[in-house]
Order: structure tokens, then C-alpha cells, then sequence
């Protein structure tokens, strides 16, 4: 059983005071299987961030479904979203989300806190995944402290913390120089081989080249996808270039 299925899925978006309507989604259809690690790209502007939020629940599709383990999303009643989104989605952006006024270590237990966890089990939780991200010395630091790989290290600690069943990456390598990008692509390799299933939006060919499956979106839809088999780094990367130059062009995989 696919753990994501996304089916037809449409987003269209009506301008203000009904002026015209945009298409930002047009008929995206795929799924994600359990410890699968998905790359997103696409030019700015092919729904990727549309998408990223329907998948969060952040926005609603104006057709289609998306189920996750089984469960359309649609069916969750408002009152509920919060819940379902903390128990099961795991989130890493690309400014962190933390919060200045909390240490790191607060910050990772916010999604705890918010589930009435007691500090007890929270601290049992953080302990395993401080030690594994590398953190357990800055917990105590607060984000205005630590580097930016550092802050990108908490946030991932935070979108671990509750076991989701997914976590949703958005340009998770956007704000980090290039040695803390590979310290975070090779920290997501270590996750996903450790069970967690990650479905990532980038524009970076480096970070996607990671993955082991890329999707390319145009104009709304699934325009090319590439498994990575068993394929090197390098090679994802030719592969994901060569896409990549075929979207900018129009032309067709």
C-alpha cells in the first residue's frame, strides 16, 4: 500500500474580486511508497509550491484527492487538521521556522508541547535524534547562536520528534552554504535509510541528486520523473540537468 497517492489533483485560483482564474495545478497524479526519498523540481512557477501545500494540508485542491495511508484528506474536519498534520507530517523549510525566543532545544519539543506530551517523554524522544543530527551540545544555544547548518540541524530534529509517517521538505538547502547542503543531503540519506520517508521541493540539482526519485512539474503537471536504480550521485545529476534543460526549452523527455 503507497503510503502518499495523489490522484488528479487541480488547483485553480481565482484573482481578486473574480477577475480571471489562474491554473496552478492542472492534473497531477503519483504516489509515494513507504521509505521512498522524492525530489520536486521545476521552474518557478510550475505549481511545486502548490503542490508541497496541498500535500501539508496548507491548501485544498480544487479537484482530486490526496490520501495519505489510506485517509483522504479532505475528510478531516478543521478542528482536526492540527492534530493530523503534528502527528503525521513532519516539516523542514528553508528558513528554519525556529523561534528566536526559545533554545533549540524548545523549539524542537514545540510539536510535543502542542500534543500535551510530558517533559519526561519528550526528553526520552530527543535524546536518540539529538545524538544522530549531532545537537545534543547546542540544545541549550538559542538560533541567533548557531550557524545556519546548525538551525537547518534543529529544525529536522523538530520535524522528526513525532515519528511522522512523512516529512515535506521546502528548499531545505536554500539559505546553507554548500558544505552545510551536503551535510544536510547526506543527513537525509542517513534518515531515509533509516525508514523515514521524505518527499523534498528544490531547486537545487545537487540536493535532488540525492534522491532517489525526481519529479519534474511543468505547467501544473508530472512532466518527467527519474529513478535512480542504481545509479551514482554524478550520474542523477547529468540525468537531472539534462531534464532540467529539456523543461527550460519546451521540448519533450
Amino acid at each position: 500500500m503507497s503510503l502518499l497517492d495523489v490522484k488528479n489533483v487541480k488547483k485553480i485560483y481565482t484573482t481578486r474580486f473574480g477577475g480571471s482564474q489562474v491554473q496552478a495545478l492542472a492534473d497531477v497524479t503519483f504516489s509515494v511508497e513507504p521509505r521512498e526519498y522524492v525530489a520536486i523540481m521545476g521552474e518557478s512557477g510550475s505549481g511545486k509550491t502548490t503542490l508541497l501545500n496541498i500535500l501539508a494540508s496548507l491548501d485544498k485542491p480544487t479537484s482530486g484527492r490526496v490520501l495519505l495511508k489510506g485517509r483522504d484528506l479532505s475528510t478531516i474536519k478543521d478542528r482536526e487538521m492540527a492534530a493530523f498534520r503534528r502527528q503525521n507530517l513532519g516539516f523542514v523549510f528553508q528558513d528554519f521556522n525556529l523561534l528566536d525566543t526559545f533554545s533549540l532545544e524548545d523549539n524542537i519539543y514545540l510539536p510535543l508541547v502542542l500534543a500535551g506530551k510530558k517533559y519526561e517523554e519528550m526528553k526520552q524522544c530527543l535524546n536518540p535524534i539529538a545524538q544522530q543530527l549531532g545537537i545534543t551540545d547546542l540544545l541549550k544555544k538559542f538560533p541567533y547562536e548557531v550557524s545556519g547548518g546548525q538551525k537547518q540541524r534543529a529544525a529536522v530534529a523538530r520535524a522528526l520528534i513525532t515519528k511522522p509517517q512523512l516529512i515535506l521538505a521546502d528548499e531545505p538547502t536554500g539559505a546553507l552554504d554548500s558544505r552545510a547542503s551536503d551535510d544536510l543531503m547526506n543527513l537525509f540519506n542517513t534518515i531515509n535509510q533509516n525508514g523515514q520517508t521524505i518527499l523534498m521541493v528544490t531547486h537545487s540539482v545537487k540536493a535532488a541528486s540525492s534522491a532517489n526519485r525526481v519529479m519534474f512539474i511543468k505547467d501544473g503537471q508530472v512532466f518527467h520523473q527519474i529513478y535512480r536504480g542504481n545509479q551514482t550521485n554524478e550520474e542523477m545529476y547529468q540525468k537531472i540537468s539534462a531534464a532540467l534543460a529539456v523543461l527550460s526549452t519546451g521540448g519533450e523527455q
